[in-house]
């Protein structure tokens, strides 16, 4: 079993980070358990938190819709927390996923803290809009 710090480093989101910055996101990251079957992400609601899936398999839906399968080192929820937008998706829990929490607020602080990762998180968002809507990416 990897620990949490070599499974972030290995993500494409946290690749290139020192040991020290992994252990600064770590720290302001919190371990959750989400039980199979439950919906962790709420299309149209508010989003509070953004959420790193370490373990486990889930379903996105957008209009009732299934959209993608998401899994180990798959960031969700990162746009409304970001933007302040509500969710433009739902995600069901197919297994029992073992995930790490960011908060709107430790989120702001992670991005401010390091430049390179609002980088590579910004080309994130822009590529995950454009598969969502690709008429509005040109």
């Amino acid at each position: 079993m990897h620990t949490v710090d070599e499974q972030l480093a290995k993500m494409d989101l946290f690749r290139g980070l020192s040991k020290a910055d992994l252990k600064h996101v770590r720290r302001l990251m919190t371990p959750i358990r989400i039980k199979a079957g439950r919906e962790f992400i709420t299309e149209g609601a508010p989003g509070r938190e953004a959420f790193i899936i370490l373990e486990g398999r889930g379903t996105v839906r957008r209009g009732g819709r299934v959209r993608a399968s998401v899994g180990p080192g798959d960031f969700l929820g990162e746009m409304s927390v970001l933007t302040g937008a509500h969710r433009t998706a739902s995600v069901i829990a197919d297994t029992d996923i073992e995930a790490e929490v960011l908060s709107r607020r430790e989120f702001s602080s992670l991005l401010d803290d390091q430049p390179k990762l609002a980088k590579k998180l910004l080309i994130s968002v822009i590529n995950r809009l454009h598969e969502l809507e690709p008429t509005i990416i040109g």
